[in-house]
C-alpha cells in the first residue's frame, strides 16, 4: 500500500510512532472432546468460547467459494461464503472475523456432505473483537475438512475501508455509482465473514452478481458469465493462488480499459472512469515495463494471468497492492500530458512500481503478522527507486532517495519513534505500522544493506527469499538467513544450497576486512528505535569516532539525557572518503568509541559517503569550518549527495542543539554557485521552513529580513528560470520549487508575470492550457482576488484532471481571506465539491497558511469525532491531521493548548502513538526558538550591512 502523497509539507512536520504493550501472540489450543461427542452446552447459555484478539490456530481455512450480490441502487449487498475448514484440534466452535455484518445463516457439513449436520448452528459475537463464534453440537475432528456455509448482508460502507460505494460525476451533471474493496489491513471481514489474519492464506474462488450494465473485477480473470434472472448476470472468477484475506479484491463499476501484453505473455489493463479513460496510457506503459523489470530482477514470472489497475474517485490511501487488482487514487495512476507535471509524472511511475513490487514482496511472501510490516512496505518503498532507475532513468529518482532517508531521520530523532519491528495486536494498533518507520526507515535501512552487501549479493539473497518463502510466511529473521544463505541444520543436512546455522558465523560476510553477523548487526537497526549520530574529532593521524542516539528534543545537558541513551549501540557500516584518494573507504563499528587510522596529510574526511549509511554526522572540534570552507572553494570535490548531506545534517543538529544556527547558515553560503538541484532544494528547503515557522509568530524585523536574504541570496537562479516546460526533470522541479517560493515571498517581477498568465487563462475561461511547472503558482497568485479565487473553484467543480484539481485545491488555499480558508474546510467536511479523500490534505494545507495557522488547529478541535468517523483513529489521515495542523506551533502557549486538548481526549489518545509526535515536535519547535531566533536575528543583520 502506498500512503498518499502530501500536498503541503514541512521540515519541521516531523513524525511517527511508538509502540504498545501487547498480549503474547502464542495460542492455546482449543479445548478437546473426543470426537462425535455431544457438548454439554445448550443454545441459551453459550457464551464466547474465545478472549483473545489473535484467532485460534486449530482451525485453518483452505479455501474460500463466495458469491456477492451488490446493489448500487438500494447501496447494500447480500452474499454467502463457504469456506473449506481443516480442524487440527477436536472442537465444538469455529472462530472467525466478521465486522458489520448481519449473518442469516451458517451450517456446517463435512467434506463429503454427511454429517456432523446441515442444521443452522448458532452464531455469537464479539464486536470488540470484530470476531464470531459459530457452535456445532457435535463435535468437529481433528484431521478432518468441513464445509462452513455462511450467508449475510449488510450496506455498502460509506467510508474507504471494506466493500465500499464511491461515485463520479460526468461532464454532463450525472453522478454514477461503483463499489470498491480496500482491505488492508484488517477489513476484509467488512465484506464476508473470513480469517481475516495475513498467516491464514487460501484460494479465493468468486462469483459476482451485476446489472448489465456495469463490469465486475477481481484477482482473477472471469471463466465464465451467466444470466440469473431477471437480466442480472453472475459473473465466475478463476480460482486465486494462495493468498492472505487483505489482498482480496472486487470492484463493480462501468469503466473503460486500455490493455497491452509483457513479453511473457500477461494481460496488463488499466481502467478508469468513461471521461478519463484516455489519461491511463502512460500508466499502461509503466505497467508493462515495471512487470518485465520485477519478473527478471527477482528471477520469478509474475504467477497470475493477468495484472488490472484501476483509479477509483474515492480511495483514502495512494494506491493497494491486491493481487492482480490493484487499486489507486485517480492522482496516483492517471497521467494528463496537458496538466500533469513532471512530478506527478514521477509519482505515477513511483506509486505503480511500489504495488507492482508488492506483487512478489508482500503477496508471494507475506509477512506472519503485522509487526513486522516493513517487510511488505520498506522493500517495496525501496523497490520504487531501483526498478524506476531501471526502466525510466531520465526522471532521476535516485534525486529523491536522499529525501525519504532524511524524512526517515526526522522522525526516528524523536522520542516517540518506535523500532523497525514493533508489537501491534489491534486494529488500530496495526493501522498504525503504516508510517514513516515501516516505509521509509525501511527503504533507508535497505538501502544500506544493499551498499554494505553489494548489489550482486543483496539481489541474489533477495531471491533466495521469495524462492524459498514463496506462498508462505516469513519473519525479520527468515530474511537475514536469506541475505546470509543460511538455512535450518535439516536442510543444510539434505543438500540445500547454503550454510548451517552454526555454520553462519564462521562464513559470515567480510566489511573492510572484519568478520560480521548479518543478524546481529540487522538487529541493531530493526529491533531497537532511533537514528545513530556518529561524532567524528580528528587527532593527528587518526579520525575518533563516538556513537551516541540522535534526539531532537533533549540536549546532553537536560538530565533525561542519560536515560534516553541507555542501552543504544548500533552496529555501524561507515563508509568515508578524503582529499587524499577517490577511494570509498569502508570500517564496520561496533563498539561507543572506535578509532580509523587516516594517514597524515589529510586536510579533510567526508563520513557516510553518499548517505548510503543511516546515520547522522557531527564533525567536533572545527569539522564543520572545514567543511564550510571546502563547499566555498571546490564544492565540486564532493558528489551532489554528499553536499546534501553536509546541509541536511548540520541544519537537524542545529535542531537538537549540537551546533549553532550561524553555522549552518554559514555553511551553505556557497549554494549560489551550486550548480546541482538537490542540494540548491535542500538550503533554499530550510530557509523556507524557517521562514514560514517564524512568520507565524509575528516577529516583523527578522520575517522581513529573511525575506529579503531569500530573493537576494537565490537572485540569480531565480531569474535564470523561464516560465515553460523545458528542461530536464531535475531543472524543472527547480523551476516549479523556486517561483512558487519566490512569488509568495511577493517578489515583485514574480508576481507581475503570474498575475499576467492568470489574466490569459481566465480570458480563455480556463481552456488555456498553463505550462505544467508554474501552473500551481500561477493560480496561487491568482487566487489572491474574490474573482480569481471563484474562477478556480469553479475550475476545480468541473475539471476531469485529477492533477489540475490538486493544483487549484493547492492554490485556493493559499488565500489570505480567512472567509475562504473557513468555506473550504467547510465544503472538504460536506464531502461533495471537496471529496473526504482530500480533506485531510486540505486541512494540512490550510494550517501551512498563516491566515490558517490556527483556523485548521481549531476546525480538527471542533470536528474530532466526525473526522475519526470519517477516517477511523488509527488511520494515516488522523495522523496527518494531528502532527500536520500542529506542526508549526513554536510557542509555550501552544504546547499548553495542543496537551489540554489531548487530555480531553485523552481515551483515543492513549491509542495514538501521533499524539506524542505532535507534542515532540511542538516541544522541539520551541526549543528552536528559544536557542536559534535571537542568532537568527544578529545573523541576518550582519549579513544584509
Amino acid at each position: 500500500m502506498v500512503l498518499v502523497r502530501l500536498f503541503a509539507s514541512s521540515l519541521f512536520l516531523m513524525s511517527l510512532v511508538e509502540s504498545q504493550p501487547t498480549q503474547s501472540s502464542r495460542q492455546p489450543s482449543a479445548p478437546p472432546h473426543p470426537a462425535g461427542e455431544q457438548s454439554p452446552l445448550g443454545t441459551d447459555n453459550l457464551s464466547f468460547p474465545w478472549s483473545r484478539l489473535r484467532l485460534p490456530r486449530y482451525i485453518i481455512p483452505l479455501h474460500y467459494h463466495l458469491l456477492l450480490h451488490p446493489n448500487l441502487t438500494s447501496l447494500r449487498f447480500t452474499g454467502s461464503v463457504q469456506i473449506q475448514i481443516d480442524v487440527q484440534n477436536n472442537t465444538n466452535w469455529v472462530v472467525l472475523h466478521s465486522k458489520g455484518l448481519q449473518i442469516s445463516k451458517a451450517t456446517i457439513v463435512d467434506q463429503n456432505l454427511a454429517g456432523p449436520s446441515d442444521k443452522v448452528f448458532p452464531v455469537l459475537h464479539n464486536p470488540s473483537h470484530e470476531q464470531i463464534g459459530i457452535f456445532s453440537s457435535r463435535v468437529l475432528s481433528s484431521g478432518q475438512k468441513y464445509f462452513l456455509n455462511i450467508e449475510f448482508g449488510a450496506e455498502l460502507s460509506e467510508g474507504f475501508y471494506g466493500f465500499y460505494r464511491s461515485t463520479y460525476r460526468t461532464s454532463t451533471g450525472v453522478t454514477r455509482a461503483l463499489a470498491s474493496t480496500h482491505f488492508e489491513p484488517t477489513s476484509a471481514r467488512m465484506a464476508f465473514p473470513c480469517f481475516d489474519e495475513p498467516s491464514f492464506k487460501a484460494n479465493f474462488s468468486l462469483r459476482i452478481r451485476r446489472s448489465p450494465e456495469y463490469i465486475s473485477l477481481s484477482n482473477m480473470p472471469v471463466v465464465n458469465t451467466f444470466e440469473v434472472n431477471n437480466g442480472v448476470l453472475e459473473d465466475h472468477f478463476d480460482a486465486s493462488v494462495k493468498m492472505s484475506t487483505y489482498l482480496v479484491a472486487f470492484v463493480i463499476c462501468d469503466f473503460k480499459s486500455v490493455t497491452a501484453r509483457t513479453s511473457s505473455g500477461v494481460q496488463v489493463s488499466v481502467y478508469a472512469s468513461p471521461e478519463k479513460w484516455p489519461q491511463t496510457r502512460y500508466a499502461l506503459e509503466v505497467a508493462v515495463k515495471m512487470l518485465d523489470f520485477y519478473g527478471e530482477y527477482f528471477n520469478i514470472h509474475y504467477p497470475l494471468p493477468k495484472q488490472d489497475l484501476i483509479a477509483i474517485p474515492d480511495f483514502q490511501s495512494g494506491a493497494m497492492e491486491n493481487w492482480g487488482l490493484t487499486t489507486y487514487r485517480e492522482t496516483s495512476l492517471l497521467f494528463d500530458p496537458l496538466t500533469s507535471t513532471v512530478s506527478d509524472e514521477l509519482w505515477v511511475t513511483m506509486v505503480i512500481g511500489h504495488e507492482l513490487a508488492h506483487q512478489w514482496f508482500g503477496n508471494l511472501v507475506t509477512m506472519e503478522w503485522w509487526n513486522d510490516i516493513w517487510l511488505n512496505e520498506g522493500f517495496a518503498r525501496y523497490m520504487e527507486y531501483i526498478s524506476v532507475e531501471a526502466t525510466y532513468p531520465d526522471l532521476k529518482v535516485e534525486e529523491y532517495l536522499l529525501d525519504t532517508c532524511f524524512s526517515a531521520v526526522g522522525h526516528d530523532s524523536l522520542n516517540s519513534s518506535r523500532p523497525i519491528s514493533s508489537p501491534a495486536e489491534n486494529p488500530t494498533q496495526i493501522k498504525q505500522m503504516f508510517d514513516t518507520v515501516s516505509y521509509d526507515k525501511g527503504a533507508c535501512v535497505l538501502h544500506m544493506l544493499r551498499h554494505f552487501l553489494t548489489d550482486d549479493v543483496f539481489q541474489r539473497g533477495i531471491v533466495r527469499y521469495l524462492r524459498r518463502y514463496s506462498y508462505r510466511n516469513a519473519h525479520n529473521q527468515d530474511l537475514w538467513d536469506s541475505l546470509a544463505n543460511t538455512c535450518s541444520e535439516e536442510d543444510f543436512i539434505s543438500g540445500k544450497h547454503c550454510y548451517s546455522s552454526s555454520q553462519a558465523s564462521k562464513n559470515a560476510y567480510l566489511f573492510a576486512g572484519e568478520h560480521m553477523d548479518l543478524t546481529a548487526m540487522m538487529n541493531t537497526w530493526t529491533l531497537q528505535k532511533g537514528v545513530p549520530l556518529v561524532t567524528v574529532t580528528r587527532k593527528g593521524p587518526n579520525l575518533l569516532l563516538r556513537q551516541d542516539r540522535f534526539l531532537r528534543t533533549v540536549l546532553p545537558s537536560d538530565s533525561l539525557w542519560s536515560a534516553l541513551q541507555h542501552g543504544f549501540l548500533w552496529h555501524i557500516p561507515l563508509t568515508y572518503k578524503t582529499d587524499a584518494s577517490g577511494t570509498i573507504h569502508r570500517h564496520l563499528m561496533t563498539t561507543q568509541t572506535d578509532s580509523i587510522h587516516i594517514g597524515e596529510g589529510v586536510s579533510w574526511v567526508k563520513v557516510n559517503t553518499d548517505m548510503t549509511g543511516y546515520y547522522v554526522v557531527h564533525y567536533e572540534d572545527g569539522g564543520w569550518d572545514e567543511m564550510t570552507e571546502l563547499l566555498r572553494e571546490n564544492h565540486s570535490a564532493l558528489s551532489y549527495k554528499d553536499r546534501t548531506h553536509l546541509i541536511h545534517n548540520a541544519f537537524q543538529l542545529v535542531t537538537a542543539g549540537h551546533l549553532p544556527l550561524n553555522k549552518g547558515l554559514d555553511l551553505i553560503g556557497y549554494l549560489p554557485m551550486e550548480t546541482h538541484t538537490v542540494p540548491l532544494l535542500q538550503g533554499l528547503g530550510y530557509l523556507e521552513a524557517f521562514y514560514r515557522m517564524i512568520e507565524k509568530r509575528n516577529e516583523l524585523e527578522v520575517v522581513s529580513n529573511l525575506r529579503r536574504h531569500i530573493l537576494r541570496f537565490f537572485r540569480a537562479v531565480i531569474d535564470r528560470q523561464t516560465w515553460s516546460d523545458g528542461g530536464s526533470v531535475s531543472e524543472r522541479r527547480l523551476r516549479s520549487k523556486l517561483l512558487s517560493l519566490a512569488c509568495y515571498l511577493d517578489d515583485p517581477r514574480c508576481l507581475e508575470r503570474a498575475q499576467a498568465s492568470f489574466t490569459d487563462w481566465l480570458q480563455s475561461n480556463g481552456t488555456l492550457n498553463l505550462p505544467t511547472d508554474v501552473a500551481e503558482t500561477v493560480f496561487s497568485v491568482g487566487a489572491q482576488d474574490d474573482r480569481g479565487w471563484a474562477s478556480l473553484l469553479h475550475t476545480y467543480n468541473i475539471s476531469l484532471s485529477a492533477a489540475q484539481k490538486s493544483q487549484i485545491l493547492f492554490a485556493l488555499t493559499c488565500s489570505r481571506d480567512a472567509k475562504k480558508l473557513s468555506r473550504l474546510l467547510e465544503l472538504g467536511l460536506e464531502g461533495k465539491v471537496i471529496r473526504s479523500q482530500d480533506l485531510s490534505s486540505l486541512i494540512l494545507m490550510v494550517a501551512r497558511n498563516p491566515q490558517g495557522h490556527h483556523l485548521a488547529w481549531n476546525f480538527v478541535k471542533k470536528n474530532w469525532d466526525t473526522l475519526v468517523q470519517k477516517f477511523q483513529l488509527g488511520s494515516f489521515c488522523i495522523r496527518n491531521i494531528i502532527i500536520g495542523t500542529t506542526g508549526q506551533f513554536s510557542s509555550p502557549e501552544e504546547l499548553t493548548e495542543v496537551k489540554l486538548f489531548f487530555e480531553s481526549i485523552k481515551e483515543q489518545v492513549s491509542q495514538l502513538r501521533a499524539s506524542q509526535v505532535a507534542l515532540d515536535n511542538v516541544q522541539k519547535n520551541v526549543h528552536w526558538f528559544q536557542r536559534n531566533l535571537h542568532t537568527m536575528r544578529n545573523w541576518l543583520n550582519k549579513t544584509l550591512q
